[in-house]
């Protein structure tokens, strides 16, 4: 049996061997996430460890950072975006990825950002299946909130 075949988003994240952390607090004034009528806007999401606090991964690609460290930085961050959906309409399978964002913290000639966010956007298919396909965007930055080395945001579609 493949991931892929299974029904529903937490037995995907089972089989993946994964599990949703606690939505994390906002590190300054802004809300976590914002529901307007079928839509909900996750803010960015860093990769926070298991204390809930600070990035497990921290510093910039193309520099300390490789690029697997990266793609898993992004895998946190995008399972931490899923924890604020989660939280905010209490089920993934409600949920259908319309646009996410991913910004890596990296050095000026760094030319590997699409491949970065690449970690993000497969596990939003892996745990969304086809819901979890999106439109998406992938820029490298100067710098992230806390030395993070990855942030990721999404907006997703909640369906009936």
């Amino acid at each position: 049996m493949t991931v892929s075949s299974l029904k529903t988003p937490g037995e995907r994240l089972a089989a993946l061997g994964l599990s949703l952390p606690a939505a994390a607090a906002p590190v300054a004034n802004y809300v976590p996430y914002v529901r307007t009528g079928d839509l909900l806007f996750v803010s960015g999401q860093l990769p926070v460890g298991s204390n809930g606090v600070d990035p497990a991964h921290k510093g910039k690609l193309g520099a300390a950072v490789s690029l697997d460290a990266g793609q898993a930085a992004a895998r946190q961050a995008a399972l931490n975006v899923l924890a604020q959906a989660q939280a905010a309409i209490g089920d993934l399978a409600k949920l259908r990825a319309v646009r996410i964002g991913g910004y890596v913290n990296s050095t000026p000639d760094f030319a590997n950002v699409p491949q970065v966010v690449n970690g993000a956007s497969d596990l939003f298919a892996a745990v969304l299946g086809d819901n979890g396909k999106h439109a998406r965007f992938a820029v490298g930055v100067a710098q992230l909130p806390l030395d993070a080395a990855v942030e990721v945001e999404g907006i997703f579609e909640i369906l009936p």
